[in-house]
Parts: structure tokens; C-alpha cells; sequence
């Protein structure tokens, strides 16, 4: 038997698969908290008594808080252990939840959603230093199938969950439901989830990194979460944060560089060619990927004139289809590397989003489904496998860095998608003087062929990525890394 059949044959330790599920239950409530609000929020300034612009500081402070606080969770892994910040994450997230849900006016409900921000921004990167640590390279597409499960079903699942509560519940509730799922992730973590000792040597706090990263990040995020209207990057609350916010993380990154001691993020391993593709693929899904899951949404509400909950319905068919390949793609990941799995995920989800860019408000309804079934295939292919090629080649002390920076890749990269395809189908929109529901699908159409157009960009940083899986050269190149 070949290696790679060994491989691939090679079972799966079931508490190590008990160790994955009871991470991936504490993940799955900040996934399913950004899209349930998202949902809510017109509910929301209505039962506070507040305009939407002011309400939408409950999404935008969340996702600020968020992008501040992974650039810590490297230092603070290795300082107090990955298992007790993960304990301490999920109770922070807890405080913030219960907090929202008994908020009494809109300015308390948005502090408290800031210390959410924070408590999710911790979990993420920490989440995925746990399994890294665990699965070692020859297990981490299996692995990576069950730990990105909500990243790619919550945005789908999500509008149903959120208009069964608040057609039957109170806007509290949207955080409400938060509390158990953490309760009892945090209660099996701390049974089952094996201590991680804090690192021997213990790096002294990067201050200066963690001012100028942090509010860097921070002003991307706000400066993209802007660019949305019809002037979209042009407006002058656009330009300057995200030109402010782009300096600060340049600077950062010139200081890491520079550094002797441990930065707050170890920029070096992006030397390793495996995890600098898999960074550029990471972002660059945030254009093809994860920014056409807003385009349809809107596109089933503005053109074919949904409801929030009718939507969420009619696009489960794209997590049903993210549900059927991933113990495939995993197995496929771990035997012959995340090159091919990647570049097949980025063409299924291509062809499966071309029926939308001739869609219009009558388009049969079983090709709209069936399309989202392939698009939802892909989507977990390449989101599987190039999360797992993320780590191929990186040392074991390096996992909290890589795992803090794909995480940062991640988040910038969504809301760079989003703030893109949200200004192009504006523009459209104008351009097509959108006042029926013809013309409004003529911008969607547009809007998908764009989104078309940067999963084929994805493709060629895809190119890249490793052919096969680890080898036994790995260690070597590993104290290399280190050396440098």
C-alpha cells in the first residue's frame, strides 16, 4: 500500500473527534450571533426607540472589538495556555451575551456588544490553535471538515434561527440563545479539552505592536464596513480610516520585522510558502466566496421580493450542498494536499453562482437551488482544504501566529468582500435605474458576474499551494524557520 492510501486509510482517534465537536459547539455561537443580528437589526431600532444608523453601531462595534482582540490570543496562549483562554473566551462571551439580552437602551446594548466583540475575537484564533495542535498535518482536512463547519453553515442557517425568535420570541433572545450553547461548551471543555501548559519561555507583552495593529485593524474594519453607498470608497469617511487603518498595519509589520524579542504576531511565517498562498486564498474568499452570500440575500428579497425567513429557507439548498463533500474534501485534503481540492472548490463555486448572473425576478426556482447545492459544494471544498493548507510546514510553536493571522485574513478579507460587491451592485443599481424588479436583476446579474470574476483571481495564489501532504523534510525546514 502506498503511503498516501495509508494515509488516507489512517482512522481518526475518536476522543480526538469528541476534542474537534466540543470546540466547534463553543465556535458556533459567535457564527451564529453575527448573522442572527445582522437579521434583527431593524427589530432591534424599533424596540429601542432608535434610527438604524445609530442600531448598526451594534454590528459595527462587535466587529471592531473583534478584529482588536485576535491579534492578542498568540501572546496570551502562550502566557496562560490555550485551554484557559479558551475557557476564559467563552465566559467572556457568555458575560457579553447576557448582558445584550438585558440591555435597556440602545447605547448599553452597544458597550455590551463590544465586550461580545471581544470574547469572540479571542475564541476564534484559539479555537483553531487547538485542533492544529491536536490533529498534527496528516489529520487536519479531516479535522478541518468538522472545524469549519459553522463558518460556512451559520451564514445559511442563520436568517431561519433569527425570524423563528423574533416571530415567536423577543428581540432578547437573539443573544439569549447565546448562554446555553457556551455554558455547555465551556462545561465539556473544561472535562474533556486536555490542559495546555503556558509556553516555558514567556515572551514579554509587544506594546507597541499591539498599539499599532490593533487600531489599524479596527479602522479597516470600520472604514470597510463605510464603503456600502452609492459613493462607496470615494466618500471621505472611507478613504480616511482605511488609509489611517492601512498605515498602522504597515508600521506593525515593519515592526515585527524589526523586532529581536516575540512580536505580538510572528510575521515570519509567511516564509512558509504553503501558509503565504493559503493567506492570499484566505482573502481573496472574501470576494468569492463569503461576499456573494449578501448578494443572495438581497437578490432574493429586492428582486424576487422574499421575506428575511422565506430567504433563509430558499437558500438552504447552498448549506446542504457545503454538508455532502466535506468528510470527501477532508479525506482528499490529508491524501493528495489542498492544491486540487482548493482550485476544484473555487471552480464549483463559480459554475454554481453563473445561473444567478441571468437570473431576474421569475427565474425557475429548481435552477436557483440546484446552482446553490453546487455553490455550497465549493464552498466547503476550498474553505476545508485551504484552511488545512494553512498549516502545512508551520512548527507547532508558530500555530498560535499562523492561527491569530488567518483569522485577522479572514475577517479583513470577508468585509473587503462585502464592502466590494455592496458598492458594485450600488452602482448598478444607479446605473440601471433600478425601480422595478427587472432592472434591480440586471445590477444583480452584474454584481454575480464580478463575484464570478475574483473567484477565477482566487485561483491563481490556489496555484501554489502544496501539491501533497507533509513530509518527514518538514522538521527540518521547521528548525529553519526557527533559526531565522
Amino acid at each position: 500500500m502506498s503511503s498516501a492510501a495509508a494515509i488516507s486509510d489512517e482512522r481518526i482517534d475518536p476522543a480526538l473527534k469528541k476534542l474537534v465537536w466540543i470546540l466547534v459547539l463553543g465556535s458556533l455561537a459567535p457564527a451564529l450571533d453575527t448573522t442572527i443580528v445582522n437579521v434583527a437589526l431593524a427589530d432591534l431600532g424599533r424596540s429601542l426607540h432608535t434610527s438604524v444608523a445609530t442600531s448598526q453601531w451594534t454590528i459595527t462595534g462587535y466587529l471592531l472589538t473583534t478584529a482588536m482582540a485576535m491579534p492578542v490570543t498568540g501572546w496570551a496562549a502562550g502566557r496562560f495556555g490555550a485551554k484557559q483562554m479558551w475557557l476564559s473566551s467563552l465566559a467572556l462571551f457568555i458575560a457579553g451575551s447576557a448582558a445584550s439580552g438585558a440591555a435597556w437602551n440602545i447605547g448599553s446594548l452597544i458597550v455590551f456588544r463590544l465586550i461580545q466583540g471581544v470574547g469572540a475575537g479571542l475564541m476564534l484564533p484559539i479555537v483553531m490553535t487547538l485542533i492544529v495542535q491536536a490533529a498534527g498535518p496528516k489529520r487536519l482536512g479531516r479535522l478541518m471538515a468538522v472545524a469549519s463547519l459553522p463558518m460556512v453553515v451559520v451564514p445559511i442557517f442563520g436568517p431561519v434561527v433569527s425570524g423563528l425568535i423574533l416571530n415567536n420570541l423577543n428581540w432578547r433572545w437573539i443573544f439569549y440563545v447565546n448562554v446555553p450553547i457556551c455554558l455547555a461548551a465551556m462545561l465539556l471543555a473544561w472535562w474533556r479539552v486536555p490542559a495546555s501548559p503556558p509556553a516555558g519561555d514567556r515572551q514579554p507583552f509587544d506594546v507597541l505592536g499591539l498599539a499599532l495593529l490593533s487600531p489599524g485593524l479596527a479602522l479597516i474594519i470600520y472604514g470597510l464596513s463605510q464603503a456600502t453607498g452609492a459613493s462607496g470608497f470615494a466618500s471621505t469617511g472611507v478613504l480616511v480610516p482605511l488609509a489611517a487603518g492601512v498605515v498602522l498595519v504597515a508600521a506593525f509589520a515593519v515592526h515585527a520585522v524589526r523586532k529581536r524579542e516575540k512580536p505580538l504576531i510572528n510575521l515570519r511565517v509567511l516564509r512558509v510558502r504553503s501558509f503565504a498562498a493559503s493567506s492570499s486564498v484566505l482573502f481573496l474568499a472574501g470576494l468569492s466566496l463569503y461576499g456573494p452570500l449578501l448578494l443572495l440575500a438581497l437578490y432574493y428579497q429586492q428582486v424576487q421580493g422574499k421575506s428575511a425567513i422565506v430567504t433563509g429557507l430558499i437558500l438552504a439548498p447552498q448549506g446542504i450542498g457545503s454538508l455532502v463533500p466535506r468528510t470527501i474534501a477532508g479525506k482528499l485534503t490529508d491524501r493528495i494536499g489542498p492544491r486540487l481540492v482548493v482550485i476544484s472548490g473555487l471552480v464549483l463555486t463559480a459554475v454554481g453562482t453563473l445561473a444567478f448572473t441571468q437570473a431576474g425576478p421569475h427565474t425557475n426556482e429548481w435552477l436557483l437551488g440546484g446552482s446553490l447545492l453546487v455553490r455550497g459544494a465549493g464552498l466547503a471544498g476550498t474553505t476545508i482544504a485551504v484552511m488545512a493548507g494553512a498549516f502545512q510546514g508551520i512548527p507547532r510553536g508558530e500555530v498560535p501566529d499562523a492561527s491569530s493571522t488567518t483569522r485577522i485574513v479572514l475577517q479583513v478579507g470577508g468585509s473587503f468582500g462585502a464592502a466590494v460587491l455592496a458598492f458594485i451592485l450600488a452602482h448598478q443599481l444607479l446605473a440601471h435605474g433600478a425601480v422595478t424588479a427587472v432592472t434591480r436583476g440586471l445590477a444583480f446579474d452584474t454584481a454575480f458576474w464580478w463575484a464570478i470574476g475574483f473567484s477565477v483571481l482566487a485561483l491563481l495564489p490556489a496555484l501554489l499551494l502544496p501539491r501533497g501532504i507533509a513530509t518527514k523534510k518538514e522538521p527540518r525546514e521547521e528548525k529553519q524557520l526557527v533559526a531565522k
